[in-house]
């Protein structure tokens, strides 16, 4: 039996059927309905069809206005200059960021109790610094040379005025992209030394160190071997040929002689000395913090040594190579001192091996072949080691980070080992040949780099350490150089700043908290 729903269902399916075999043999196929059409018909219809095509093709021939001359297709690549100035800001901007690694090393290698002091200093070092050398130490450093190369000025880089007119200056954007450059190396140099005056210097004293360093003192140092000073300039006009390609000695080294200045003046930390002279570790409150600043600074100084190519160069690759090869050895040789004078591996001073290594491969690193870089980095990894503890404990001034040893002792020894290690055949491709060193002890090339190299360390060890004793002299005698004992013994972040870096793990006396007993 069907149900009501099936039933209807057939019944429709049925009459379906029905209609569609009624459609079947009614309509004809379609070859017989184009047979019922006449030929001439259909002739007649293809002809109008084609005269109309012919008629339609001709106005729409006619209707086309005639083609606009071709514009110049425009050129598929980008010009050599602006490339280099978008090299010039990427490095630029890594070095830069290296500010934040000092801050990190410092602060983690220091107390608790200063590390927004410190933190304040790497800050204000950079703004104050910053506006100084775009005032006047630009114009002293890249100044036409007077006095024999000694000191250097040009009115038209004071505030960066017709240098950076990019209207009517066809090298304004080049300029500016320069200075640019040269003032996050200036600012390197100024950060330096907070790290070696760390935990008992003032604040104001420490900017106006840092407004003199970035005006006046790096200025002229950096003129003198970048600037075509006496120093950098080549024997054929005048000068020694000095070699120092991304600032062993220019930036490290001009640092750490003022920072070793201002330790000597301002005097070590409370409790850093026995009355017998021995030494008292005081360590610093992360070191995992410091850890990040080095990897920071590594990372920057992939600016710092390719970006001194100061063009696009294909040889920033070779440059990035001798560079972490140096950084690699100089933590190695660093972290086995440590583990044959200690009995175990020490991390910071791995970490110190690392900035040494880099340090020390700075002047050379476009200048040495790759197993040179290796020794160079492993040398300074010893040299790390040994002057942080002959800085200690022999010559008696508290440096907290070590930034004398890395940057002063490193620097130096990263300089004259291009007198030692240099390859003409490798220097030659950053250069030219009127321009490129005289070959190494090591290649045959006798002793004329090497101690072109000596007098260009010990005259700028003899400037900055005069120059700097001379002004922190002045600052100590004025103004005050030093905190008091109490805010040593409470920390700057107190004494300084009316502030607490951890307030939530620190105990603290803040007057601004207004602890008292209920």
């Amino acid at each position: 039996m069907f149900t009501r729903f099936e039933r209807r269902s057939a019944f429709r399916g049925s009459w379906l059927l029905l209609l569609l075999a009624a459609f079947i043999f009614a309509c004809p196929t379609g070859q017989a309905l184009a047979q019922e059409e006449p030929v001439a018909t259909v002739e007649a219809t293809a002809t109008e069809v084609a005269d109309t095509a012919v008629t339609a093709t001709a106005e729409a021939v006619e209707a086309v206005p005639e083609a606009a001359p071709e514009e110049p297709a425009a050129p598929s690549y980008v010009e050599s200059s602006v490339l280099d100035g978008i090299w010039l800001m990427l490095t630029g901007t890594l070095v830069m960021f290296m500010q934040a690694g000092f801050a990190m090393v410092e602060t983690g290698l220091t107390r608790a109790k200063n590390a927004i002091n410190i933190m304040a200093k790497n800050l204000l070092d950079f703004c104050f610094g910053s506006l100084l050398f775009w005032v006047v130490g630009y114009a002293i450093m890249y100044g036409t040379n007077s006095g024999g190369g000694l000191f250097g000025f040009s009115s038209e880089y004071l505030f960066m005025g017709s240098g950076l007119d990019i209207a009517g200056n066809a090298d304004g954007f080049a300029n500016a992209a320069g200075w640019f450059f040269q003032m996050v190396f200036c600012a390197t140099a100024a950060t330096i030394v907070s790290g070696a005056m760390a935990e008992r210097t003032k604040l104001s004293s420490y900017i106006l160190y840092s407004c003199v360093i970035s005006a006046i003192i790096y200025p002229i140092s950096g003129h003198w071997i970048w600037g075509g000073g006496w120093l950098g300039a080549m024997p054929a006009d005048g000068g020694w040929g000095m070699r120092d390609f991304a600032g062993s000695t220019v930036v490290h080294s001009v640092g750490a002689w003022a920072a070793l200045a201002g330790a000597i003046m301002v005097g070590p930390r409370l409790g850093k000395y026995n009355k017998d002279g021995t030494a008292n570790a005081i360590p610093g409150h992360n070191i995992v913090l410091a850890a990040l600043g080095v990897f920071i600074l590594w990372f920057g100084w992939y600016g710092f040594n390719p970006g001194s190519t100061l063009a696009c160069h294909a040889g920033v690759s070779y440059i990035a190579v001798t560079t972490t090869v140096a950084a690699s050895a100089g933590s190695v040789a660093a972290l086995f001192c440590s583990w044959i004078k200690f009995g175990k591996p020490d991390v910071t001073m791995a970490l110190n091996g690392v900035l040494a290594g880099l340090v020390g491969i700075t002047a050379p690193c476009a200048s040495v072949e790759p197993w040179a870089a290796v020794v160079i980095g492993f040398i300074a990894g010893i040299l790390v080691f040994c002057s942080v503890l002959f800085v200690e404990r022999v010559l008696k001034i508290d440096d907290p980070v070590g930034a004398v040893s890395v940057h002063g002792v490193c620097g130096a020894w990263g300089t004259i080992s291009i007198g030692i290690f240099g390859s003409q055949k490798v220097d030659v491709l950053f250069w030219d040949d009127a321009s490129c060193i005289k070959d190494g002890l090591l290649y045959g090339g006798g002793v004329s780099q090497l101690i072109t190299q000596i007098v260009g360390v010990v005259a700028v060890f003899i400037y900055v350490f005069v120059a700097a004793l001379i002004l922190f002299a002045i600052l100590k005698y004025t103004i005050g150089l030093r905190v008091s004992d109490v805010e040593q013994i409470e920390g700057l972040d107190l004494g300084e700043h009316d502030m607490a870096a951890y307030p939530d793990f620190q105990v603290t006396n803040i007057k601004s908290y207004q602890i008292r007993e209920a």
